[in-house]
């Protein structure tokens, strides 16, 4: 199983956004536990491929798969790992 997960923010990361991409990289570590392969990327949010993608303008949000699932908020490591798996289940 592999998953994308795309933590888009400004550049440089504000420090809403560092904890995003932070709290993301510590699920991706628990879930490559649980033999989920997840790949972390870092996406800027003034890019206009990320703009007309998304359709995001504030930040951090998360897309999982594609597709914006947590939005101008900070999610948690629990609730990244939440919303993967209801992901993968959905699949």
């Amino acid at each position: 199983m592999n998953v994308m997960l795309e933590v888009i923010g400004v550049e440089p990361p504000c420090k809403r956004c560092a904890m995003a991409h932070k709290n993301a990289e510590q699920a991706a570590s628990r879930l490559s536990q649980e033999g989920v392969q997840v790949t972390v990327k870092k996406l800027d949010i003034a890019s206009e491929d990320v703009i007309s993608r998304y359709g995001v303008f504030l930040s951090p949000a998360l897309a999982i798969g594609g597709s914006i699932r947590v939005a101008v908020r900070i999610p948690s490591p629990e609730e990244i790992i939440r919303i993967v798996k209801a992901t993968l289940h959905q699949s």
